[in-house]
Parts: C-alpha cells; structure tokens; sequence
C-alpha cells in the first residue's frame, strides 16, 4: 500500500514521534510506502508531497514541532476542497491517509471518510479536550511547560508582593489550566467551563492578602470568560473553522485585579511556548503507540477509526465518536482544586 499521513492545526510536542512510528512499522514489517502531505490539508489541496523512509525520519522521536510543518485550512470550506482531495490522493497514488490533528482536522477526516475517504486518525492535541480517548500527546508536556513557568512565577511574585495573572491555552476546555494550576500550587484557576465573578475573584485575593499571603498566582484558560455583563473582553478574528483566535483575556483581567485592589498585578501569557519544545518522555511514548496502532489499522483497511488511549490499553474507536462532543473538565476535579484555594 501507499500511504499518506498529514499533521493538521496546531503544531504540537510528538508529532514527530508518530510519524517516525508509522514509517518505521509501515516500511519493516508492512512493506507499505508512506508519503507526507506538507502543511495539513492544504497540502493535501496544493499536491504538496514528501517522500517518507526509514533513513529520512531517524531522529526525530525528541524533535518538537512537525516536520511535515501545518495549517488550519478546511478543505470543507471550498466548493472543489473534497474533490480536489480526492483527485490528489488518486494521482498520487495514496490508497489511505493517516490524520493527525485534533476536533477540526479530524472532522474533516470524518466528514470525508463518510464520503469514502480510506481515513485512519491519531488524537493530538495540547488542550485535552477530544472525546473517545483518555489523554492526547502533547497535554503533558504543555502541562509541565506551564508548571515550570508557574514555579518560576511564584519567587517573582514573592520578592515584588505582586498578583500574577497566568495565561495558558484552552479554547474551551480547561484541562490544561487545572493541570498546570494544581502541579503549580496556583492560588487561584479560571477555566472555560464555569464563567467567573470578577467580584468574587477580587474578594478571594483580598481574603488571603489580608490573612497573610503577600502574593498570589491566578492561572486562567484563554477561553475563560466573565459572567455576562461584569466584564467586556476584546474582540477577535476566527478561523476557516469559525474559531475565535483567542489570547488576551488575562490582559483585561489583571488591570480590574489591580484597580480593584490595589495590589500590583502582572500578566505573563504563556501562549504558543506551550507547544514547543521536545516532548516528555511520557508523550514520546504515547506518541510512538500511536503512530504504531495507525499504521496497524491501516494494514487492516479498519478505516473510519481513530486510535486512542482507554486506560493503559491502545484501542480503535470510531473516529466520529472522537469529534461528536468535546471533553471538557469534570465538575470534581475543579472542586478538588478548589480546597486549595485558601
């Protein structure tokens, strides 16, 4: 078989590893050849393709980022996108595709694997948030990138008695924020799932300046939003897939912090540097178990399917089971971060 394999959105820690887990199993043991599609579906859209071996992928497990390089295009939104995928595919010979993305670029395998598209997919990305799998690669090593900023935070804010508004990324999901808050002893995590007071965040710093504390750590979700009509956040584009670029809520909400309470309030957005980087040696792992089980359900023509992680297991599930909903975080675990917010 020849098959193809494209990493879409953003880019994200053990891309790499997969590819270089799919190529080495789908070139030794299948005999298949793998071809890269650069730069997501767009790629797939212009005919853009690379040769995949054994020889040009060695040494990437550790390499952060994507070789194949990436894109947010959605080849749903143009009139000829799924017949030109199709017409690429057929000139190149390509007999299936392997799709590494999160909820949009797996959507559109979705969408075109209903169509008839041979599509097997790998779950990625640094937010947590898709259906169907346990955990993403990628989530733990943005999460310990956030923590070892928030470690750092903690002396700065210390030494200057300052409020630190921490901003990750989590569109609207706030694995990430409650991760890297809790590891990080933040004082204080604004999530996606559960508009917050700004009354009520004001009165919590006061509370625990006014019983001792000089400074305190405020993580928040990018998508973290206020209760309607408490507080205006800026405007912002979207994308091909109508998403709100989103960055900059800790920018409104630390200037209210100060001129609320009078403590002196700093932002510091963590933003893209979550997602680059080598990746943990966890997400290295999980990433070659991914790229080996895709390429396994390639050679067994199970397309329709994503591979994902149930427990310490590496099933197959349908891939729509992967886009239908999205994970958000459980009301518990936001509890169980809650009894250390003093």
């Amino acid at each position: 078989m020849r098959v193809g394999v494209l990493t879409g959105g953003g880019d994200c820690p053990g891309l790499n590893a997969v590819i270089r887990a799919l190529v080495r199993r789908g070139e030794e043991v299948y005999g298949h050849q793998v071809v890269g599609f650069r730069h997501g579906w767009r790629g797939v859209l212009d005919g853009e393709v690379v040769e995949l071996t054994i020889a040009a992928t060695d040494g990437l497990l550790a390499r952060g980022g994507t070789v194949l390089g990436t894109s947010r295009t959605n080849p749903l939104k143009r009139d000829d996108g799924p017949a030109t995928v199709r017409a690429t595919l057929a000139r190149e010979h390509v007999d299936a595709l392997v799709v590494i993305g999160g909820d949009d670029t797996l959507s559109v395998a979705c969408a075109l694997g209903d169509d008839g598209l041979a599509c097997v997919g790998v779950p990625k990305t640094i937010d947590n948030d898709l259906a169907a799998t346990d955990v993403t690669f990628g989530f733990h090593t943005a999460v310990q990138t956030a923590t070892d900023a928030i470690d750092r935070l903690h002396t700065t804010a210390e030494s200057h008695d300052r409020v630190m508004v921490v901003e990750v990324m989590g569109r609207h999901a706030g694995w990430l924020a409650v991760s890297s808050g809790l590891a990080g002893g933040a004082d204080l995590i604004l999530v996606p799932e559960h508009p917050f007071d700004i009354d009520a965040v004001c009165d919590h710093l006061r509370h625990r300046h006014e019983h001792g504390a000089n400074a305190s750590i405020v993580v928040v979700a990018e998508g973290a939003q206020p209760v309607h009509g408490t507080l205006s956040l800026q405007d912002a584009s979207v994308d091909e897939f109508g998403h709100v670029r989103l960055g900059g809520v800790s920018s409104t909400l630390a200037p209210e912090i100060e001129a609320r309470t009078g403590y002196e309030t700093r932002v510091t957005i963590l933003g893209h540097v979550l997602r680059g980087g080598t990746p943990t040696a966890f997400d290295r792992i999980l990433a070659t178990r991914f790229g080996l089980a895709a390429i396994d359900a390639v050679h067994d023509h199970d397309f329709g399917t994503m591979v994902a992680l149930r427990g310490t297991d590496i099933v197959r599930v349908p891939l729509a089971d992967a886009v239908r909903k999205m994970k958000t975080v459980p009301t518990p675990l936001l509890e169980d971060a809650a009894v250390f917010f003093e």
